[in-house]
């Protein structure tokens, strides 16, 4: 099991929407200097869905190859159409992808069983780690703690990446983890909260602008350092609610973009920040020194 953070890593475009991978390389490459535990390509922040298959198949291509095997690369393969989940599923496995990243099914919206057979049909299908991906604000569907108990006791599915916000439903899930099976926070305002409860890390916007922080807060509580996990987390906690003022990954793309980083705009139906909230982002980067 992977500890730590790992970054839910955004796709950098060019001035004409086009993918650049050099900065993609770029960017992998600086997530392993700064420590980075783990690197999730093709997740939310990736804006995944405004991707082609030809795209997704590239970044995946080219994460794996930098990665070079020197960090995990995590592969977001899920779908609310099952056989398509399998069919990248084990695409992705092929091309060397170390786990995978499986959302809950959304839109056609199933019950308890379909949820079930869902996961299981498409861990059946493949031959490495599987973490479900629970993120009902996105969805409109929250997997139940049931579903989650079936499902955990599969041999391929070892975590849940946890981002509905519900500190009960973590504690509940928390009841599940052993030495198969994990939790990783998928809210960076909750890292501590959650590890507090057996988690074993998180899946981090944050860790797109502050790897190497992260990495720290994660690893500080880790390894017993309680007070420095909990001031690190506290420290950013005003910039992290502020990552989520418009949808993700507006804020944290124009943040990096403040910083220097060129990581490039959208693709609609996501577009540039309110001048309003993109004000607020800015000012609470001044207050940790992110920006003078």
């Amino acid at each position: 099991m992977i500890k730590g953070s790992m970054v839910a890593l955004i796709t950098p475009f060019h001035e004409d929407g086009s993918v650049n991978y050099e900065k993609l390389r770029e960017l992998i490459e600086w997530h392993i200097e700064e420590k980075t535990d783990g690197i999730v390509v093709l997740g939310t922040t990736a804006e995944t869905p405004a991707l082609t298959v030809t795209e997704r198949d590239e970044i995946v291509r080219l994460s794996i190859e930098v990665a070079a095997g020197r960090v995990p690369i995590i592969v977001g393969s899920g779908s609310n159409n099952t056989l398509v989940a399998k069919e990248q599923s084990i695409k992705y496995e092929k091309m060397g992808a170390d786990a995978l990243l499986v959302i809950t099914p959304y839109y056609n919206k199933t019950n308890k069983a379909g949820m079930i057979q869902h996961f299981t049909e498409v861990a059946n299908a493949v031959n490495i780690p599987i973490y479900i991906y629970n993120v009902p604000g996105r969805t409109g569907m929250s997997i139940t703690y049931d579903v989650v108990e079936e499902i955990s006791k599969h041999r391929n599915i070892v975590a849940i990446k946890e981002a509905s916000g519900d500190i009960s439903f973590v504690a509940q899930i928390s009841r599940l983890i052993n030495e198969h099976f994990t939790v990783y926070s998928g809210n960076d305002d909750m890292i501590v909260p959650l590890m507090s409860l057996g988690g074993a890390g998180v899946i981090s916007v944050l860790a797109n602008i502050l790897p190497r922080q992260t990495h720290d807060m994660a690893m500080a509580y880790l390894e017993g350092d309680v007070e420095l996990a909990k001031k690190l987390q506290l420290d950013y906690l005003e910039f992290i609610n502020n990552l989520f003022i418009e949808t993700n990954p507006i804020p944290i793309k124009e943040a990096m973009n403040q910083m220097g980083m060129n990581v490039g705009g959208y693709r609609l139906p996501l577009c540039e920040m309110d001048p309003s909230t993109k004000a607020k982002l800015i000012d609470s980067m001044k207050r940790i020194n992110l920006l003078k």
